[in-house]
């Protein structure tokens, strides 16, 4: 081997290490999302006991371009997992599934029934918070636009906003103008 290709190929390996080492970690959007077995009665417990404020569901569909979209942009984002890790349980529903659930009531059937006739979900994504006792605190249609508008939802969440105002106006009072 010559000399200069030896010290080519020193230099490709030391670059291509430094190349490995300086990348950004890859997260995926199911890092996201928590395990579950379909008992939502249990996972509240579940809740309760880690010290979270709620349950989190992302109810989607395999061939939803809106719902790819939030996974990819906004899920997928390290501090938006840490947020929603720290105070939420976060499962995705498969509005098409044949999983046998449990609702926070003890309603049983299967994803794409509760989705369905319980919950009325017709498009996707639909983002709906839950609190400790099961009960519904915001359901929202539609993807989110930026991540921003994510994080607060979760905010509005969290900080107990939703006692005293609905998200439109809370979203109004505390979103940063993005800048052109």
């Amino acid at each position: 081997m010559t000399k200069w290709l030896k010290v080519s190929v020193r230099k490709l390996f030391v670059l291509s290490g430094l190349l490995l080492v300086l990348s950004p970690t890859y997260v995926q959007a199911a890092d996201f999302f928590d395990e579950t077995f379909g008992n939502l009665q249990e996972e509240l417990d579940n809740a309760k006991e880690s010290g979270k404020q709620g349950i989190f569901l992302f109810f989607q569909m395999n061939d939803c371009p809106f719902c790819h979209r939030m996974e990819n942009t906004i899920l997928n984002q390290p501090d938006v997992i840490a947020y929603y890790k720290k105070h939420f349980l976060n499962f995705s529903i498969d509005i098409e599934g044949s999983n046998e659930m449990t609702d926070f009531d003890g309603t049983t059937g299967t994803a794409q029934e509760l989705s369905e006739k319980k919950y009325r979900v017709r498009a996707t994504p639909v983002l709906m918070f839950v609190d400790l006792k099961g009960k519904r605190i915001l359901r929202y249609t539609g993807p989110t636009r930026t991540k921003q508008e994510f994080m607060l939802m979760g905010k509005f969440i969290v900080d107990g906003a939703y006692k005293t105002t609905k998200f439109t106006r809370y979203k109004r009072e505390h979103m940063k103008p993005i800048a052109p």
